[in-house]
């Protein structure tokens, strides 16, 4: 069994990161649009992934950039979103408790609603 942590610092927000990559990684529905837009650049991205939760949740402003634009042409659609979140709640859930535990979740859940309101319009506009 794995002993639930709190989000306290990067160290925590590494492995939050990894693990909840790994997944995606593996997953059936959505592995196939990350390898495809991220390649071989995995690395990067987990770095971008690591700055932009600490940022988020730490208070620590070490991301730069902006989250969407990275994301605006996917043709992604509810349910990636909804296995998404999915996937990020069940690895906050398996390792983490506490209060930065649950604004990860609320913040997830908020980034996932916004980006796939903003998909469906640039989809239908452009």
């Amino acid at each position: 069994m794995v002993q639930k942590k709190e989000i306290q610092s990067l160290e925590e927000i590494k492995q939050l990161v990894d693990l909840f990559y790994g997944k995606v990684r593996k997953d059936p529905l959505l592995a196939d649009i990350f390898n495809a837009v991220i390649k071989d650049n995995w690395p990067i991205h987990l770095e971008k992934m690591y700055r932009f939760w600490q940022t988020v949740l730490l208070q620590e402003h070490t991301y730069q950039g902006s989250p969407f634009a990275p994301h605006a042409k996917l043709r992604v659609n509810k349910e990636h979103f909804n296995r998404w979140k999915q996937l990020f709640f069940e690895t906050v859930d398996e390792n983490f408790h506490g209060e930065k535990a649950e604004e990860a979740k609320f913040r997830a859940e908020k980034m996932a609603e916004m980006f796939q309101l903003k998909i469906e319009y640039f989809n239908k506009n452009t």
